[in-house]
């Protein structure tokens, strides 16, 4: 998921994130080399309740509720916060767009090159992706092996819809001044009942992902506004991480994980391990490894014929997939981001609102 933070910062954010996307990038090795999750450690850990790819889904998601809701109470500026969720999310993309439609599509499709290039599924997909789409994305006469995923061609993006779903979210709450720990801790509850009620979520139609993981975004939400009151230490991390496991007892995990997945995440991103400050040397990655992690590992099954182990596509999509996330960041976020960092006008700046 896309990184919020401005500017390079003393603490893990960018750490967090990272683990985060390689979290993602592990669990699909098994789901694309065996075409099921069910041998997936954690799954196996948690008695078939949760992937840690997933996980690490809501740990971006909870992430992205502290760090966008903080960005919004910095700066309440509708055109200026839009134009800063627009330039982390699609600059990126347009380059992933046009490597797998223009590069790896061509390679693997057993079409010839003109009717590949002709086609209208070529250009579905990239209006697709425009669009935030979240699949399945498919190109022309492109299957990377023969199961139940061989033909997607990036089945993380699926989240991306609901994130930018989350950032109007925060803008409309925000320009009705409701933006505070009450209205938070109401989306926290309504997040935890639509999991509770999933088999009707699809009654939503293109909000069911985003009710979904509301919840999960939520929980960032309520510890940025507690903030200040709450104790972040090494004794309440250990009282989250005692919930969790209680979770995994009750077979809720995934429902109950925002009320202490939140405050797990923030105080472990909040700190400062200068150990884990690998961004300072090469780049914030997270991004390009999660939106080049799934590409990369149907490629490497690809090539190996659709034989390859989950190891093998695990760590042979990492050799492709972290220099890509490298040229994005280099050739496309940190310009982008250079953007955003440009000082907002004295005007617009304001105090977070209080509860």
């Amino acid at each position: 998921m896309p990184n919020s933070t401005p500017s390079h910062r003393a603490n893990n954010f960018d750490a967090v994130r990272l683990l985060a996307a390689l979290s993602v990038v592990f669990s699909h090795a098994f789901l694309i080399a065996e075409g099921t999750q069910s041998r997936e450690w954690f799954v196996r850990l948690t008695g078939n309740q949760c992937a840690l790819g997933l996980v690490g889904v809501f740990v971006f998601f909870a992430i992205s509720g502290y760090l966008i809701t903080e960005s919004w109470c910095r700066g309440p500026a509708l055109g200026r916060f839009a134009s800063r969720r627009f330039l982390r999310i699609y600059p990126a993309l347009v380059l992933n767009t046009a490597i797998c439609a223009l590069l790896l599509g061509p390679v693997v499709t057993s079409l010839p090159l003109p009717e590949y290039f002709a086609g209208p599924e070529l250009r579905r997909y990239v209006w697709n992706m425009a669009t935030l789409w979240p699949g399945p994305l498919t190109l022309p006469g492109v299957v990377f092996s023969h199961n139940q995923v061989g033909w997607h061609i990036n089945g993380a993006m699926w989240t991306l819809r609901a994130e930018a779903m989350m950032y109007a979210m925060v803008a409309l709450l925000g320009l009705s001044r409701i933006l505070r720990l009450s209205t938070s801790l109401v989306l926290l509850g309504l997040g935890i009942a639509a999991i509770y009620f999933e088999k009707y979520l699809p009654l939503l139609g293109p909000f069911n992902t985003w009710a979904w993981l509301l919840g999960f975004y939520a929980s960032g939400m309520v510890v940025y506004f507690l903030r200040d009151r709450l104790e972040f230490d090494w004794r309440g991390a250990l009282l989250a991480l005692v919930a969790l496991a209680l979770f995994v007892w009750l077979h809720r995990f995934i429902m109950l994980f925002p009320l202490a997945g939140g405050y797990l995440v923030i105080w472990f991103a909040r700190r400062y391990d200068r150990w884990l400050d690998y961004s300072r040397f090469c780049g914030d990655l997270s991004y390009g490894l999660y939106i080049y992690g799934w590409p990369c590992e149907e490629f490497v099954m690809w090539l190996s014929g659709g034989r390859a182990a989950w190891w093998q596509v695990f760590f042979g999509s990492l050799a492709i997939a972290v220099p890509l996330a490298w040229l994005s960041w280099h050739l496309v976020e940190k310009w982008a981001l250079h953007r955003v960092r440009q000082p907002a006008p004295a005007a617009l700046a304001a105090v977070a609102p209080g509860e």
